[in-house]
Order: structure tokens, then sequence, then C-alpha cells
């Protein structure tokens, strides 16, 4: 969103006020909003709250023009690099969809050759009339993408589908429209985390993976236009938006949900910290401390990686991690080698600002061929988009190989 200039739309609805919200998040994180409100709007929430926050002015009335020299709903629609419309209500949705141009706001609209996101909010037996929903299928048909709204109290008193998109969600569903869809029509499949094997119902071995990484991969998928899986062992994050997230628990639950749908998939990226061992017994109560210690038999944990690589069904690219701790290159080559994937992404996690819990990355990728590429420092956002543009690059490639050896395909 850094240097862009986003036109945040507001209509009269009661989930205007989270509208201000949205332009604070936005603001924050460097886009130059500018505001155009509807009449009715302004009876929920005021200009002034939404210029206090932008820093700009906000703009109301289409008959306001303030330079002589531009005409106002040219001059935003030019200038604008995305359109927002938060709230969008089930009456401006309808003249949208009908093209017409009464107030500043729809002029604009017909006038902007920029992206257009829809976040519509309203009562959930007018977000489910068939002329609403017909109406935002002719929105979809004409270009616009709709935000879909989610399910919860209404301020009306209801409770269902018709729930304004949460400001965080709207804004990454803005990052989504703006990147550039490289993965399109891609399915994706990520596992993150790490998984727990049961020693009792109260313990468990676990590692120190807070599956960061695989979920930043899951959600830059996504904003490239892959129709995304993630496959996530126990983590405390939210959920990526527009993401299909299966919750798993240990090791084998793991390689159940992975194999399950891995044959479907374009591209396999295994980010998830998978234990190598599980307890030989699992009690099922709480074993009691007793005197001296305990020996705790450990028996290996199937190895999902290698299976994937070897399944004569398989046609995904298969991506695979190291974590290591010393000799890092050497044993992330040795595990590229025996395990057959096609590419794998080596970690350090002792060094400063790439191990668990850190919110930056630094990794080193190698590929089956031995080209190697250094991905630098940075939130692990960038490190998985950079990485994804990589997969996105091969996956390409072996496109161009296929066509040109069946150009009837």
């Amino acid at each position: 969103m850094k240097d862009k200039t986003i036109v945040l739309g507001v209509t009269g609805g009661i989930a205007a006020y989270k509208a201000a919200l949205l332009a604070s998040l936005l603001t924050k994180r460097g886009a130059r909003v500018i505001t155009v409100m509807t009449k009715g709007a302004t009876r929920f929430i005021t200009p002034l709250t939404l210029q206090s926050l932008t820093h700009l002015p906000v703009y109301t009335d289409i008959f306001d023009e303030r330079d002589p020299s531009r005409i106002t709903h040219i001059d935003l629609a030019d200038s604008a690099d995305l359109v927002v419309i938060a709230p969008a209500t089930a009456d401006f949705i309808a003249r949208a969809a009908h093209g017409m141009a009464d107030d500043l706001l729809s002029a604009l609209l017909l006038a902007t050759t920029a992206p257009v996101v829809f976040a519509p909010a309203m009562n959930v037996h007018m977000y489910g009339h068939p002329i609403v929903l017909r109406n935002l299928q002719t929105l979809r048909e004409a270009g616009y993408h709709v935000a879909e709204p989610g399910e919860g109290p209404l301020a009306c008193g209801y409770t269902g589908k018709g729930r304004l998109m949460e400001p965080e969600d709207i804004v990454e569903f803005m990052e989504m429209v703006l990147t550039p869809k490289r993965l399109h029509g891609m399915r994706v499949l990520v596992s993150a985390g790490p998984t727990r094997e049961r020693i009792d119902p109260v313990r468990y071995l676990s590692n120190d993976s807070t599956g960061t990484m695989g979920y930043a991969l899951a959600q830059a998928a996504w904003r490239m236009g892959a129709t995304v899986t993630l496959v996530s062992g126990p983590v405390g994050i939210k959920p990526p938006v527009g993401v299909e997230v299966v919750s798993v628990e240990s090791a084998g639950e793991m390689r159940t949900a992975v194999l399950g749908v891995a044959n479907d998939q374009d591209a396999v990226i295994m980010a998830a910290a998978v234990a190598d061992y599980r307890p030989a017994l699992v009690s099922e109560r709480k074993l009691k401390k007793g005197e001296g210690g305990r020996t705790l038999e450990l028996i290996k944990n199937p190895d999902i990686l290698a299976e994937l690589c070897q399944s004569s069904n398989q046609r995904a690219y298969v991506v695979g991690f190291a974590a290591e701790t010393h000799d890092a290159e050497f044993y992330a080559q040795k595990k590229l080698r025996e395990k057959g994937a096609d590419m794998l992404v080596l970690n350090n996690v002792l060094e400063p600002g790439a191990g668990f819990g850190a919110g930056t990355n630094r990794v080193t990728v190698f590929f089956a061929d031995g080209d190697t590429v250094a991905v630098q420092r940075q939130p692990k956002l960038g490190v998985a988009s950079e990485i994804l543009a990589l997969v996105a690059e091969r996956l390409l490639r072996r496109r161009e190989r296929k066509d040109a050896l069946d150009p009837d395909a």
C-alpha cells in the first residue's frame, strides 16, 4: 500500500463507523487515502473524522468543484490506484450495478480504470435477496471485486451473513487485488506450524515452530492468485484471508491431510516442522510422577516429504524446508538429494532475525538442477513472496517444456 493512492468510498450504513479504522490502517501503511462520502454516510460518521485520520480533504458533493481547472470526479478517478467502497450498502450496490452516476462516488466509479473493491454490509435477509445477489454478480462480471461479508451479530439484531469484512481483512483483500497474479489458476498446498506427539492427555513432544513462515507462504500464494490449502499444526495465528485451513495436531494427521490432496496440487510447500519421532506408547491417563527418572521409548514418524517426492502419482512441484543449526548448507543439499524435492529452502534457526518466532527471516533456496538463490533478511511475508515468485517461475518453465513436447495438449 505504500505510496498508493486509495479512494475510500463510504456509503450510508451503520458499518460506516468502521471506515475510520480502515482509513487509519491504510494511512499507517503509507497509502494516500482520499475519502468520498455519500450524503447518507455523513449521517453516520462526520467528514471531519476521516479528514483527521487521513490528513486529506474529504469529498461529499459532486457539485463542489474546488479547482476550476479540474473536474473533481474525473481527477479523483484518474488519480486512484484502487477504489474501495466500505461499507457498500444494498442501495449503492444497486445504483452501481445499473451504471447510475447521480452523486460523486457513483460518477467516479464510472470514470475510473483502477481496480474497484466492494465490501458489502447489510441485514442478512437483504444480503440474501435475489436482487442484491444479482446486482453483486453484475458487478463481478463488470470486473469489480467483492470482499464477501462475514457472519455474526448484526446491528439490526439479526445474526447471519452481512457483517462488513473486518477492516484488517479488507486491507489484505486490497493487497491481493493489487498483487500481480503469477499463480493465477494454480492450486497450492502449504503445511505450517509444529506437530504435537502425545505422551498422555496433558503432555506432548513438540518444537518451537510458530507457523509464521508457513502462514506467510499461504498468504503470499493467495495474493498471487492461487487457490490455497493450508494444513496447519497447532498455532496461535489468525488464518489468512481467502485460504482454506485444515487443522491437525500430530505428524500422522498431517500426513493424512497432505497426502489426501497432494495429487490435485500444482505446488506443495512443506514448511511445517514435523516431529521426527513419537512415543511408542501413549497413556490414556495422565502419567503420575514417581520416584526416580522415566524412560520414554520413541519411534520414527513417517517422512511426509519423502513420500510426496516418491509418489508415482505426484505431479506437483514439491518444496521442502530445512531448519538447521550447523553445517547448514551441507545438510540442506543432502536433504534435497535424499528426499528428491524440486526445491529446498534453508533456514538457519540460530541466525539472529531468522529463527523460530522472529518476525523476519533470511533463507537460501536450493534447486534440484543446482541453482541457488539467496533471499535477504526481511519480514517473513516478503521472504514468502520471493519464494513464491521462484515457484511461479519454475512452474511456468515446466508448463513451457510440456507445451513444447506436446503442442496439441
